[in-house]
C-alpha cells in the first residue's frame, strides 16, 4: 500500500465529489452510534461541500480516498479540526491518526480544538489519546451530547 497525505481544495467540483460520499458514510457511522442523524455534514450536498472555507488534508491509498480532515485557524494560536472522515470500509486501520499527526505537523500551534458526539466512542478514544481533554457537553438533541476537547500544549 503507498499512502500519502495531501492538502486538497474542495472548491474543485472533481475533488469535492470524491470527499462527499466518504464524508457522508463516515457520519452515518458517527449518526448510528450517537443516536442521531441530525448531523449537518451527513446531509450536506455538494455545493455545500464546494462552499467550504475550511483547509483540508485527504489521506490516500493509491488513488483512492480513505479519509480526510478539515480545520480552520482562528488565530494564530489555535488550530480547530471541524471534521474528521474516514471511510468506514478503512476504519480503524490508523488513518485518522496519520490525519492528525500530518495536521499537528504542518500547524503546531498551541491550541487545539476538536469535538464529537459523545457517544461516539473511538473518536473520543483517539483524542484523549492524543492529549486532548475534555471542556465540555453541550445537548444539542433530546438526549444526544456533544462532547468539546480542548489540547494545550
Amino acid at each position: 500500500m503507498s499512502f500519502q497525505i495531501l492538502a486538497i481544495d474542495v472548491t474543485d467540483a472533481e475533488t469535492a465529489k470524491q470527499v462527499l460520499p466518504v464524508q457522508h458514510r463516515a457520519y452515518a457511522v458517527e449518526a448510528e452510534l450517537i443516536g442521531f442523524d441530525g448531523i449537518p455534514p451527513l446531509h450536506e450536498d455538494l455545493a455545500g461541500l464546494m462552499s467550504s472555507t475550511e483547509n483540508w488534508l485527504a489521506r490516500y491509498d493509491g488513488d483512492s480516498l480513505v479519509g480526510a480532515v478539515a480545520y480552520e485557524l482562528p488565530d494564530a494560536e489555535t488550530v480547530e479540526i471541524s471534521r474528521l472522515v474516514v471511510d468506514p470500509a478503512h476504519a480503524r486501520q490508523g488513518h485518522g491518526r496519520a490525519l492528525l499527526d500530518h495536521l499537528d505537523a504542518l500547524e503546531p500551534r498551541p491550541i487545539g480544538l476538536v469535538s464529537t458526539g459523545t457517544a461516539n466512542t473511538p473518536a473520543t478514544r483517539l483524542y484523549l489519546s492524543r492529549g486532548y481533554q475534555e471542556t465540555e457537553r453541550i445537548t444539542v438533541a433530546p438526549g444526544v451530547q456533544v462532547t468539546r476537547f480542548r489540547r494545550e500544549r
